[in-house]
This record gives structure tokens, sequence and C-alpha cells, in this order.
């Protein structure tokens, strides 16, 4: 019986591996799936490239192409007039989407350890009220009256940082990542060695926790830098608008930049107002949005692959 078994071990072995393992055919159907997908994914960043790089008339004549007729930088011209008010909302929006990342990963791993402790004795009431309040907001309405008239944020640089201190879904992904990877027994044996909460949290749960945190900042950033509706509800100090709340009043209203206090009366303003290209400046607004999130993405790619990987099914 003994030898009936182990040898039947071998065979599922074998079995199982052959489940998993794709033919050369198989292989040949996901690659070429895969380049079709990175093509489709690519091609429209590359139109919206040339297209802001294509002269008016020739838009106007053949339409959107790949190959344009004629090459014309007047739609970065025409914003490079107001450089000083883009570079600072560049600035701005950099200032925002670090300082409240490293504040939302500070916060939400410390409440996501303490979720995680088995010994913490309101862990499943406190990750039930994060779950809870993350689903079911409060609205719009009453949280623009909080934040307005009560705690007065508006127009402040607190409104970028302090509202989103907590994620309740990142809270609760932290959670499950530092529970599937940060053995009990590592944990108890610190706690032997003397070591209290903090201690273990600092110097046990952050460094095993680098590819979670990873992943989690690269969402946070993202969402920051696209966060365009916090800058047009509660700012209206130009020195504080983020640059998407600025290439948004760009997109909806050129009128945005004639009543602004550091680009009105100046006539080259006027005129590259009025000589500016539609199609190819909304195309060049949109290249100034993502550029700077392309060229980051390849320093975190590989934090973000492990983090989305680590802490799966193993077998």
């Amino acid at each position: 019986m003994t030898n009936a078994k182990s040898n039947s071990r071998p065979v599922k072995r074998r079995h199982h591996l052959r489940l998993n393992q794709l033919g050369p055919a198989q292989s040949s159907l996901l690659s070429v799936f895969l380049i079709v997908l990175a093509v489709m994914t690519v091609a429209p960043v590359v139109l919206i490239a040339i297209i802001s790089f294509s002269d008016k008339m020739s838009l106007g004549m053949y339409g959107y192409s790949f190959t344009p007729t004629k090459w014309s930088l007047a739609a970065y011209q025409g914003l490079w007039e107001f450089n000083d008010l883009m570079v600072n909302a560049y600035l701005m929006t950099v200032f925002y989407a670090i300082s409240s990342t490293i504040f939302s990963l500070f916060f939400t791993s410390m409440i996501s350890f303490a979720m995680a402790q088995k010994k913490f004795p309101i862990r499943k009431g406190l990750a039930f009220y994060i779950y809870f309040s993350g689903v079911l907001s409060g609205g719009l309405v009453p949280t623009f009256i909080l934040f307005t008239r009560y705690l007065q944020m508006n127009n402040t640089i607190w409104i970028f940082i302090l509202p989103t201190m907590v994620g309740g879904f990142n809270a609760i992904i932290m959670r499950t990542f530092m529970q599937r990877n940060i053995p009990e027994e590592m944990i108890e044996a610190a706690t032997i060695d003397g070591a209290n909460d903090w201690t273990i949290y600092w110097r046990l749960a952050l460094p095993l926790s680098t590819a979670g945190l990873a992943t989690i900042g690269l969402f946070l950033v993202v969402g920051k830098w696209n966060d365009w509706a916090t800058g047009r509800l509660y700012i209206s100090n130009p020195r504080l608008v983020p640059i998407m709340t600025l290439l948004q009043n760009i997109q909806t209203t050129i009128d945005f930049y004639k009543n602004n206090t550091l680009a009105k009366d100046t006539p080259d303003a006027i005129r590259a107002l009025r000589d500016m290209p539609t199609e190819s400046t909304r195309m060049a607004i949109t290249m100034l949005a993502i550029l700077p999130l392309l060229i980051a993405y390849p320093f975190f790619q590989r934090y973000f692959i492990k983090g989305m990987v680590v802490g799966s099914v193993k077998g």
C-alpha cells in the first residue's frame, strides 16, 4: 500500500504539470493575442502624440492620421505662453502626490498591521467599519459642507492630503497582504525577544511589505495625479491648482487664462489664445497629463508585479 501511494504521487504531479503547461500552438496563440492587445493599448497613445504635433489645417482636411501631411508645434507653443502656470501646477501636483502618498501609506499600513494581528481584540469590528465606510460614503454635498464650512480646508494644501489619509479598500488589501506574508511565528519570536508592537511594525512588518506598499503607492500616485475634481471644487487660488485641474480648465474654456492674474493683459497670451489649434491642443494637453506617469511607471513596475502575485494561491 505504501509503494502504491508513493508511486501515485509522481503520477498526480506529472498530471498537474501537464494541465498547467501550454503546447506550442497554444503558446503561439497566446503570444499573438498579447501582441495584439499591446498594440491596441499603445496605438491610441502614439496617435494622440502624433496629433498633438500635427498642423491644424492638415487635421481639418485629412482628419486623424498616423502620418500627417504637415507637422507643427503650434499647440505646444500656445501652451508655452502660460509656462508659469504650467510649471507651478506641475510642482504642486508632485507635492500633493508625494505627500499624500507618504501619509496614506504610513497610516494605512499601521491600521492594516493592527487588523492583521489575531491578538487585537477589535480587529474584526475595525475591518467591518473600514469596509462599510468605504462602500457607503457621505456623498458630495455633505462632504463639501464638512470640508468648507466646518473644517475650512478649501484653498489649502490639506484638502489634498487629509481626506485620503486612510483608504478603506487599500487597508483591506494591505491587511490581507500582511496576513499572507508575515508569519505569526516570526512575530511571536520578536515578541519573545522583547520587541514591542511599534518595533515589530517598523522593523519587521514594513520591510516585509515593500511590494504591497509599492503597489498601493502606485495606485495612490496615479489617483492623486489624475484628480482634477478636488481642485475644481475646493481651490480658487491659482497658485494651489494641480495640473489636472489646470488642464481641465484649459480644455473646457480658454477664458480661464484671460481671467488669471498671471496671464491677463499680455498681448502674447491673447494672440496665443486666438491662434491656438483646438484639436492638437487637446491632444497636447492629454500628453502633458499622461507623460509623467508613463515615465514613472517603469520604476514601479517591478514592485507592482511582485505585489500583485505575492500572496496568491500557492501549490
